[in-house]
Order: C-alpha cells, then sequence, then structure tokens
C-alpha cells in the first residue's frame, strides 16, 4: 500500500472513521434505498473461511461469471455508500493498475477486483459486541443488524444493476449460524484446506505483515481483517491459542478451533457447503459441482493452480493429527455432498 498518496490516506482515513462512516451510510439509504431491488434470499453466495484457505480464488471465479455484484477497491474508502460514492467520483475515476497484492501470492488486483470489504458494516453496528483487545468473538447478529445487512446489499445491487450479491469475508464465520439461520435460500460457501499447509501458509503471511507501514496497519483495522501481523486478533471460539504465534502449532490450534465451530454450524445448515481447497484447483468435478449449486453453467476456472506440498515448520505431532481427524471427517463430508450435486 507505499503507492497510497497522502491524500488518498487521509480520505481514507476520513471516510473509514465510524462517526463518518455511519453519517454517510444514513445518507446512501436516505438517497439510494427506495430506489434499490428488494432482497431474495435465495439469489447471494457468501465465501467465507479463515485466510489462506482459498477463498479469494473461489470469490474471484465466482465473481468472473458476471452474474454477481460485489464491493470492489472501486468502492474504497466509501463501502457503505456505493451509489453516493459513485456518483461523486464517476467524473474522476481513480486508476489502480494490475499489481500483485501485498500477500505475495501471485493473485493481482484493480480498481475492479472484488474484496473482502463489507466487514465495514459489522464493524460500525456490532464492533464493541464481538470486537476486543484479545480477539474477535463469535456473535449472533440480532433481526436489525441482519436487515441492515440486507439494505447494504441492495444498495450494491443497485449500483451494480444486478440481482445477486457475492461476498468474500473470512469474519463471517464468526456468524455464521445467525446469516444461514436467516438466509435459509443463500448459500455459504467454506473451502477446506489440509491443516498442516493451511497453518504454514497463515504462519507465512502473519511473519510477512508484522514489518507492515503504519498506513497498511490502521487500514486492516479499518476493514477489522485482524488476521495476520502486528494487528493480529484471533478468533475467539474457545479462548485464544495457547502458543506462539511465530510457532506452526499456534497456528495448528487456530484451525482446529475455526472448523471445529464451522462443522457444527454446518450440521444442521444444508446451506453451508464445505469444498476441498485442493480438490478445487486440481479437480474440475468439484468446480463444476459448485457452479450447480449455486445455478450458474459450467465453465472452466481461469487462475486455479495445482497445488505442491510445502515443507512445513517444526510442529507438534499432536496438536497435528488432532487437526487431520477434524479435516478427514470434514473432507469426507464434503467430497459426498458435492457428489450428490
Amino acid at each position: 500500500m507505499s503507492d497510497y498518496s497522502v491524500l488518498s490516506r487521509l480520505l481514507h482515513r476520513f471516510a473509514l472513521s465510524l462517526p463518518v462512516a455511519e453519517m454517510l451510510h444514513d445518507l446512501e439509504r436516505l438517497r439510494f434505498l427506495k430506489t434499490a431491488p428488494e432482497f431474495d434470499a435465495g439469489q447471494h453466495v457468501f465465501v467465507t473461511g479463515l485466510a489462506r484457505a482459498g477463498t479469494t480464488l473461489l470469490m474471484r471465479e465466482l465473481f468472473r461469471t458476471g452474474t454477481f455484484a460485489s464491493l470492489t477497491y472501486a468502492d474504497m474508502p466509501f463501502v457503505l455508500a456505493p451509489n453516493l460514492w459513485q456518483s461523486l467520483s464517476s467524473g474522476a475515476r481513480r486508476k489502480i493498475k494490475l499489481r500483485e497484492r501485498a500477500h505475495g501470492d501471485g493473485i493481482k488486483v484493480d480498481i475492479d477486483s472484488p474484496e473482502a470489504l463489507d466487514e465495514v458494516y459489522w464493524r460500525l453496528l456490532s464492533g464493541v459486541e464481538y470486537i476486543t483487545p484479545d480477539g474477535l468473538l463469535p456473535h449472533h447478529p440480532g433481526p436489525d443488524a441482519i436487515a441492515g445487512y440486507s439494505d447494504l446489499i441492495r444498495l450494491v445491487l443497485r449500483k451494480n444493476a444486478k440481482t445477486r450479491y457475492l461476498s468474500k469475508n473470512n469474519n463471517t464465520i464468526l456468524r455464521l449460524g445467525g446469516l444461514a439461520d436467516a438466509w435459509q435460500n443463500a448459500i455459504f460457501l467454506v473451502p477446506l484446506r489440509q491443516p498442516l499447509q493451511h497453518a504454514e501458509s497463515m504462519l507465512n503471511q502473519h511473519q510477512r505483515f508484522l514489518d507492515a507501514d503504519g498506513f497498511t496497519t490502521r487500514y486492516m483495522t479499518w476493514l477489522a481483517h485482524h488476521e495476520f501481523g502486528a494487528t493480529h486478533r484471533p478468533f475467539l471460539f474457545e479462548g485464544a491459542p495457547q502458543a506462539d504465534p511465530l510457532t506452526l502449532d499456534y497456528w495448528l490450534r487456530v484451525w482446529t478451533c475455526a472448523y471445529q465451530h464451522i462443522h457444527k454450524a454446518a450440521l444442521s445448515r444444508p446451506n453451508i457447503i464445505l469444498v476441498p481447497y485442493e480438490d478445487l484447483c486440481e479437480d474440475p468435478k468439484v468446480w463444476a459441482a459448485v457452479l450447480r449449486l449455486v445455478g450458474l453453467e459450467d465453465h472452466a476456472m481461469s487462475e486455479a493452480r495445482r497445488v505442491n506440498a510445502r515443507e512445513v515448520s517444526q510442529h507438534d505431532p499432536e496438536i497435528a493429527a488432532r487437526a487431520t481427524e477434524i479435516y478427514s471427517a470434514l473432507y469426507q463430508s464434503a467430497k459426498t455432498r458435492l457428489e450428490a450435486v
């Protein structure tokens, strides 16, 4: 994010402060909500899971079909007022050249790339309920918060002239059960990655972002993304993971707690669907099944690449065995579900 100008950084600080974000969102609702399409829970897709699970890949491939509206970098920093911002900035469209994102994973983004930005809504409406100094708590949003989120979705649909919404937000797992219950015909896709490889990837990203500059850390805090680095705050499904975040054991514990939570949420909710990440990248039949689940025609993926196993850091074999046991059960369930589609 070193290429953000001083003016752009000031604009982000201003627009993403909670009082200003709330005021802009109120103006957006007043001006545009009455002409937004009605919310239809059967039309929308939510991609979630731990970071480095393949959520970005899955979201980008779905977005590429042209079927969905999503928040994109073009909506920053006024993510809660997309129509207002479009009307104000249409004559001076910002230019962001296609470039590799800060994760260093080969994924390239530009102004039109979709991104996980709707967490700003939850930070505004419910931040005091789930954001703590020690981590992020699971929470069950009430009817008013869910109705407000559906209104934001309607506003994004209006701006993009679409009828289906696509979200990728790792923090959605904090409220996965509540949203899945509220919108029983929506689809919640959760990539499932082999835990040792997944934990190693999370450890590498944590180390990468430890030395992020001040603007980057503030930017991630404004978006309530605390996955890695100096601003890391773990998901508190069973309390804070008891290990050093610079060890693989810590991230294996993060993995285990998260996917135990997801498994419990998915047991009684058929609209929560796990998607094996490695199979998604290597087996076209898995991607075809995902497309059928969301009601789209079959077409080839553009960014999927064969997943090569990497050497993993030193770790406690018992912690790894527990994670692998959970993964095996979830993997078999996911495969059975996808093969039945």
